[in-house]
């Protein structure tokens, strides 16, 4: 996983760097220069602009901007406070430009910034565009096609639009990674990090990895075998589904999951009785009216709070669960009666419903707080997704992708989560790497066009390709 660290904690890890920092600096630049170089593909007769500004950030583009001519590059640096906000960078006297390095102003920029207009010239951004907040991601700032940043992540880099605005991210080591590391309480997770669910012994039976789903109504019996299906395609053993009123067989079309038959009042003891033998349950996709129970119902006497109850194992609410439990007050009083973990992964709208507020622009410290306040896992869903547990430890995953606009994708999020719930998997990391396989898998269908029943063939082939990587470099 890589760091994430906010400024305050940046500025800790450069004051602790037994380097002085023209040593740091020289670094920076060498590594900004670097990578101009392989976005130009290669630096002899190319023209380059480089703003800088007064602090350390210019500082490491005036570096850049001297090794770039050395390597053969036309360069001029223009200060960045001699620049009007919207200024064109290009002109009568700059006709054409290759690249422009935007070294203008880091992470401690604490005022409202109007970049220049770099036009249609390609942007390099050192350490973060200038005028994007490093905390949140929001600000004013050129779109950068590239953005080489140093020590570890900043959160702005991947949150709301600094995912855009930063294009291909970076990460330069000038001497800091150990320090980063060590301050770091939050992480981005990344492909490598999906050799950590553990894989099948030569001994395993199905019932060692055994999911339980409730959801699902007369209206909406397709959101509980979506759940059924990704989970069995990230590794579920066995998965028994069970829809509340539903006619023998629970409604549903044949496959490899297994119906359990739930009365249309009260479903809760059949329920928690069929989850018994699984390691994981999935509750809410689905279950409309039937989620809450007893109109006017909240946390611990809802039918999903008694099902939580009466069960004992890890346990993913989604949907139509994490509105019918209600407050974070209400979650409360079903996670501190409950031994076993829960995992909420509301979007922004059920997010709204259970804290009262829309998602912060400073997103992971909402979530955290969400998490600590709820004693739950907390999974805000986004094409960045933050996840936080009770403690305040904080993952985040950035592999999310347009394609995944579409109904159902959320109910195969939960089955993912749920089968590594299953296969032993912790609770934030089950919650992060899923989300994050549920992005990777989303890439290999369809730009367009990609429907929720085409994620799970695509998670399964994902997590193929991951084991084979992981045999073939264990061979």
């Amino acid at each position: 996983m890589i760091p994430l660290l906010l400024p305050a904690e940046l500025a800790e890890v450069d004051s602790s760097a037994p380097e002085p920092v023209e040593v740091l600096v020289r670094r920076a630049g060498y590594a900004v220069a670097g990578a101009a170089r392989r976005l130009m593909a290669g630096t002899y007769g190319r023209r380059v602009v480089v703003v800088a500004g007064r602090g350390n950030n210019g500082a490491d583009g005036r570096v850049a901007a001297a090794v770039l001519a050395r390597w053969g590059a036309r360069v001029v640096v223009l200060d960045a406070a001699d620049l009007p906000g919207g200024a064109a960078l290009l002109g009568p006297d700059r006709p054409g430009a290759d690249l422009i390095v935007d070294a203008a102003y880091g992470t401690g920029l604490r005022r409202l910034y109007e970049p220049p207009d770099p036009g249609s010239t390609p942007v390099l951004a050192v350490d973060i565009p200038s005028g994007l907040s490093a905390t949140t991601g929001t600000g004013s700032s050129m779109t950068a096609a590239a953005t080489v940043t140093f020590a570890a992540l900043k959160p702005g880099l991947v949150l709301n639009d600094g995912a855009e605005r930063s294009g291909r991210l970076e990460l330069a080591g000038i001497g800091l990674d150990g320090a980063a590391a060590r301050r770091a309480a939050m992480w981005l997770v990344e492909d490598a990090d999906m050799q950590r669910l553990p894989r099948r012994g030569r001994r395993a039976h199905k019932w060692q990895s055994a999911v339980a789903v409730v959801g699902g109504s007369h209206q909406m019996n397709g959101a509980p075998l979506m759940v059924a299906r990704a989970a069995l395609r990230a590794g579920a053993g066995y998965v028994l589904v069970g829809v509340p009123g539903a006619p023998e067989g629970g409604g549903l079309p044949p496959g490899e999951h297994v119906a359990v038959d739930l009365p249309e009042g009260d479903w809760v003891a059949a329920a928690a009785a069929s989850a018994g033998r699984a390691r994981a349950l999935a509750v809410g996709p689905g279950l409309g009216a039937a989620a809450r129970g007893t109109e006017g119902a909240a946390g611990p006497d809802t039918a999903v709070g008694r099902l939580l109850l009466a069960t004992d194992v890890p346990a993913v609410v989604d949907a139509d669960g994490i509105t019918a439990l209600g407050s974070i007050d209400a979650v409360r009083a079903v996670t501190s009666r409950r031994s076993a973990p829960i995992v909420l992964t509301p979007h922004e709208g059920e997010y709204a419903k259970l804290t009262g507020h829309r998602p912060a622009d400073d997103r992971i410290a909402d979530v955290r707080a969400t998490a600590v306040q709820t004693g739950a896992v907390v999974l805000l869903k986004g094409s960045t997704t933050v996840l936080s547990d009770p403690a305040g430890r904080v993952l985040v995953a950035a592999a999310g992708r347009p394609n995944l606009a579409t109904a159902g994708s959320g109910d195969s999020l939960t089955g993912i989560i749920a089968a590594f719930l299953a296969r032993g998997v912790e609770p934030l990391e089950a919650a992060a790497l899923a989300a994050h396989a549920h992005g990777r898998a989303a890439g290999l269908g369809r730009p367009e066009g990609l429907v929720a029943s085409d994620l799970p063939e695509l998670v399964a082939d994902y997590l193929s390709a991951v084991a084979g990587t992981q045999t073939a470099a264990s061979s």
